[in-house]
This record gives structure tokens, sequence and C-alpha cells, in this order.
């Protein structure tokens, strides 16, 4: 029997049909596809040993554009693959491109996620480059998902410019624990959502939407992590040893799955990739995700208005200006991907959730007591500019 659920979210009505309301047992993975930053431990390589250091293979020599440009990479992205790449024109005069070799085809196979992404990259871009004092002239060049040159722009310098906190984007982090399961207050919704309450929906956690969503994340966690080739490309993007972090700087590293102690310490020196696919990593993996879903202040769905590109590119900025607020207000995202990566829960998402637009985002919301510090790896301007 069908339930029909109305919640009143974000002055917008959300329906929710109840149809088979099935949480299947099973396992899950801790590194999600989602964006999976976490604590950091002591003596791992982590962002601070990345320096944005002058070499002579690439032609940004002005410190202005190398700012900026190091500004942009510090956006969040899948399996932190960082799928994108700047092709150096002249000086302020870029054409930012989708890295094809960052792809992850087994979860997000026509890369939606990617050009996400890549959108949050623009928008890190386009606020570091008004605080120097530029202003943006975008030119969308990609017509599909797969092109390989997304967006041209070029900086004007200007006196007409707010300033922006660049501090917000260095400090910058994905949360997934220790969450409060307080709901959020009035004043902060509003704040998160002002001029978004078209595309931001927040469900919160004392509503029979969210213990669905929780069933379903649990659910899609379960089909992925028991699909061979989503494990398999995930082994691919884990960094337990911390000389592999130092010399990928992309990935998910022991730090970024918020491992510390005795455990770290094993993980780093004894754990390879083979392990990613066996059953002891998958059980630890399965009880921490429902211990996730377990505390929140509820989710966050974030629509569209289609699938177009540049509705994905605008989609990711808009994530990127909400996980740049959050921080003061100690509120944590943790965008859970796996409910839209796997079909049979993306259908089952998108006839029970009835929104006007495209669901795009599931994030995972909540109360954190403090924050610490970003650690989430970042390759160097020379390994993504081109000429």
């Amino acid at each position: 029997m069908n339930f029909v659920m109305r919640q009143h979210c974000c002055n917008h009505k959300l329906t929710m049909k109840r149809r088979n309301f099935v949480a299947l047992e099973g396992t899950t993975i801790v590194a999600t596809s989602g964006i999976y930053y976490l604590s950091c431990n002591t003596g791992l390589f982590k962002r601070a040993d990345t320096r944005n250091e002058v070499h002579q293979n690439i032609p940004v020599e002005n410190a202005d554009e190398r700012e900026i440009l190091f500004l942009a990479s510090r956006a969040p992205s899948g399996h932190n693959t960082q799928p994108w790449f700047v092709i150096y024109v002249k000086p302020y005069h870029w054409i930012i491109g989708n890295d094809k070799s960052k792809w992850l085809p087994t979860v997000d196979p026509t890369q939606r996620e990617t050009v996400m992404s890549i959108g949050a990259f623009l928008q890190n871009l386009e606020y570091a480059a008004q605080n120097a004092g530029y202003v943006c002239q975008f030119t969308l060049l990609a017509t599909c998902n797969q092109d390989e040159k997304m967006m041209e722009v070029h900086l004007k310098k200007s006196s007409d410019f707010v300033t922006y906190d660049i501090q917000k984007i260095k400090q910058r982090r994905t949360l997934r624990s220790n969450y409060l399961n307080s709901t959020l207050k009035e004043e902060d919704l509003i704040f998160l959502t002002e001029n978004e309450t078209d595309f931001i929906h927040y469900i919160p956690n004392t509503s029979i939407v969210n213990q669905w969503l929780n069933e379903q994340t649990i659910v899609a966690n379960n089909l992925q992590i028991n699909r061979q080739d989503a494990q398999e490309e995930l082994s691919e993007w884990i960094r337990f040893s911390s000389k592999k972090a130092q010399s990928r700087a992309d990935g998910l590293s022991v730090a970024s799955m918020e491992i510390d102690g005795i455990t770290a310490w094993y993980l780093r020196n004894f754990y390879e990739k083979s392990d990613v696919m066996k059953a002891g990593f998958k059980e630890k993996s399965i009880n921490r995700v429902r211990e996730q879903v377990a505390h929140s202040a509820g989710w966050l769905l974030i629509t569209s208005k289609d699938d177009t590109v540049k509705s994905l590119l605008d989609t990711g900025k808009r994530l990127q200006r909400l996980l740049l607020k959050i921080k003061d207000r100690n509120i944590a995202i943790h965008p859970m991907t796996q409910i839209m990566e796997e079909p049979s829960t993306r259908q089952l998402l998108k006839t029970s959730i009835v929104l006007n637009d495209h669901i795009q985002l599931v994030l995972r919301i909540g109360y954190v007591a403090k924050y610490p510090q970003p650690v989430s790896l970042r390759r160097p301007l020379e390994w993504f500019v081109r000429t």
C-alpha cells in the first residue's frame, strides 16, 4: 500500500509516495562516492604539505593568477579526483577543461557529478578573482558532459568589486562524523537558502521523508559495495600510505577517511588497494554509514531545472556557495551520492519524492561541536595547468 506524505520544505511542498519501504541488510562504503574529508592523524601527509611553488614548466608567474587558480582547486569532487584542468591561453585568459583521466565511469557514467565538481571549481575561481579585484567573463563551450573544453574565462580588472573572504575557501572541509541531532534553526535555514529556495529543500530529521532517505542511503551503499566494478574503482582512489598520498596529491588519504590513532598507523603501514575488496573493510564501512545516517539535522536536496551542462555547472556553483557558508554556523554537510548513483535507488528517489525540478544532490546536514582543519589533498598548479 502506498502512502503520500507532504512535507513543507523551504516554502515548497515536497510530496513523497511511500513505496516499497524495504531496507536491505548488507554492507556499505565508508569512503563514499561523495567528497570524503575527515579528521587528520599526526604524521600523515596532508593538505598543508602541498606547496604552491613557482616552477618553470608553466607560464603562470603572476601572483594574482596563481592565487586564483590555487584557490579554485580547493573545490570538492567525488573520491577527490579533482577532474579539472586549465588551458593557459594567455594572462587572465583561460579555458577550464574536463579531465577524462579523472572520471569515475562506474559510479558516474554520464559525468553528471564531474560537471558539478567543475562548477564548484568555477565558483571558487569567481570568488578568488573577485577578492583580487577582477570580474570574470564566462563563455560556456561545452554542449555535453563529455566535452573536454567546458568554459572559457577572461578576467578583467575592476574598481567595482566586493571583497570576498578567501579564508572561507581555504578552511572549507567536508565533515562526516559527530553530527548532532538538533534540527536546523529557522534563522540558519534562511541564511543557507537565501536567494536559493527554488533549488535547496530541507527535510528535517523529524519527518518520515528523513527516515526513508536514511534507509535508502543504506540500501544504495549496500548495492554499491557489492558491485565489484564500483569497489575496484574506489580502490584506485584510496591512498593508504603517506608516500602514495604525497606522490599523487589526490584521492582519499587515511586522514581524509577520518581514521586516526593505532588504526591509522596500521592502515598506512599494512593496507593495500586489494584490502578494499575484503569483507573486513566492508563490514567496518557499513557500521560507519549506519552510524552516520542515524545522526543529523536531516537532509538537503539540491535541484536543477534540467540536466543540461549549464544547469549542472550552476548546481555545482550552488553547492559550493552553500559549503562556504556553513562553517561560521558550525554546520556540516556530507554529500551521500550513492542514492543517485545506483539505478534502482535513483529511480525510486525520482518516483517517491516529487518535486517540480530534477534532484541532483542529496546532502546530509547537521550541527557539529567543532571544525577541524581541512585535510583533503590537492594537486599543485603545475599538475593541472596546461599550455
